[in-house]
């Protein structure tokens, strides 16, 4: 868990549960097919109650299938309308999207976009794709909306693998980074030698896991 001082709110992170793609074993990171029902999450993907000792809860949610329905999972198990004004629904918080030859494709292929990473990550696995640099920039922007929005709040966010490693990864060294707010240190933290780190916060499918 990072201390960083400049965020006026708590987080949490949440990975989606099992999906139907993680059944599969396909590559789902559209926002075209990710909205899809039928890439929501599998039943033994739904999540079990966390028991988290929070007040003035707030839920912020990627658009896609399988992250709404762990939001209204969670939501639920908090006693929390995904309609009502606790609960928001972020589009810079979708999947990562690794391009277009990747869609729909076996998850082996993950491999390949995770080597792509450690060599390059500040460059797009092909075109159409997104780099982890410009992952990092959409989710310093949704932090940066939730706290505009949010103050003093218990803030879960319900993401995917890739945005989860590298909003764990760009929170972990903004902690030490120079300047006196958020943008300022991230766009100081986005060089290849952090960014190519991403994959060791990777967190298991339903993981909850306390970020600031």
């Amino acid at each position: 868990m990072a201390k960083f001082g400049l965020l006026r709110n708590k987080y949490w992170i949440l990975r989606h549960g099992k999906s139907i793609p993680n059944e599969k074993g396909l590559i789902v990171c559209s926002l075209e097919n990710g909205v899809l029902s039928e890439y929501q999450l599998a039943v033994e993907g739904v999540l079990k109650e966390n028991n988290i000792p929070i007040e003035n809860v707030r839920i912020c949610y990627s658009p896609f299938s399988r992250t709404r329905h762990t939001a209204q999972v969670a939501a639920s198990v908090l006693n929390i309308s995904l309609e009502s004004p606790q609960c928001k629904v972020m589009e810079e918080l979708r999947e990562r999207f690794f391009g277009p030859s990747f869609e729909l494709q076996s998850h082996e292929r993950y491999a390949d976009i995770w080597d792509h990473d450690e060599k390059g990550p500040l460059m797009k696995p092909e075109e159409g794709g997104e780099s982890v640099a410009d992952v990092a920039s959409r989710l310093a922007t949704a932090v940066e909306t939730i706290e505009k929005d949010f103050q003093g709040c218990a803030v879960l966010i319900v993401s995917h693998g890739d945005p989860l490693q590298i909003l764990q990864t760009i929170i972990s060294a903004t902690d030490k980074a120079p300047g006196e707010d958020f943008k300022t240190r991230v766009d100081g933290v986005k060089v290849a030698s952090i960014l190519s780190q991403h994959r060791k916060f990777a967190l298991h499918t339903g993981e909850l896991r306390q970020l600031v």
